[in-house]
């Protein structure tokens, strides 16, 4: 893998969110002269990319990858390179629209990385909460799941739901994770920088 970006991957694996055959839109050569890329994002960190596969490779959207941050990964990897970091303004409407799928799939595969938020959120401020950050939750709510861990950690976020009376706790996760890769957000919890 050969990486044209500057800073180091956060992510290893990655989920194909868009693939464009005729490249990426915002490259300003002829369609004739582009190489086609993916958009991805990653794993763990949420870290978006445009990456071009290796030739002969079909990437398909809800694929997931291996990108590697190590040299040897490359053997393994379908990727010929990471052409850049992009934004979530540079994804294209397929990207945006499979965004929350593919997100619902990342947390049910990592659920118990969420659901250890929920069990070792703090307070950010004197005024304000971790877990305020999730859209919907409140004051009221927030005291409720701080009183609830206390008894005994959640183990899933069904069990969070449950004994808190929360629903729709997998949506508002990704509402959240949206909203800090949109980049409108002074807190991230869940999307590196």
């Amino acid at each position: 893998m050969v990486t044209e970006q500057k800073r180091p991957l956060r992510d290893e694996y990655f989920y194909v969110l868009d693939v464009l055959p005729t490249g990426s839109p915002t490259d300003p050569r002829p369609a004739h002269l582009r190489e086609p890329v993916a958009q991805v994002i990653g794993e763990e960190h949420f870290s978006l990319l445009e990456v071009v596969p290796l030739p002969g490779i079909t990437l398909k959207t809800g694929d997931r990858i291996l990108v590697g941050k190590n040299p040897e990964d490359r053997v393994y990897s379908q990727i010929l390179k990471v052409k850049r970091p992009i934004t979530y303004n540079d994804l294209s409407p397929v990207a945006q629209r499979e965004l929350e799928n593919i997100l619902e799939i990342i947390i049910d595969i990592n659920e118990a990385r969420f659901v250890d938020f929920f069990n070792s959120a703090k307070p950010l401020t004197v005024k304000m909460h971790e877990l305020e950050l999730i859209p919907g939750i409140g004051k009221k709510l927030m005291w409720e799941i701080l009183s609830e861990r206390e008894k005994k950690p959640f183990s899933s976020l069904e069990d969070i739901q449950n004994r808190v009376k929360i629903s729709g706790l997998k949506r508002k996760i990704i509402e959240r994770i949206i909203r800090e890769l949109q980049g409108n957000e002074k807190y991230r919890i869940f999307v590196a920088r």
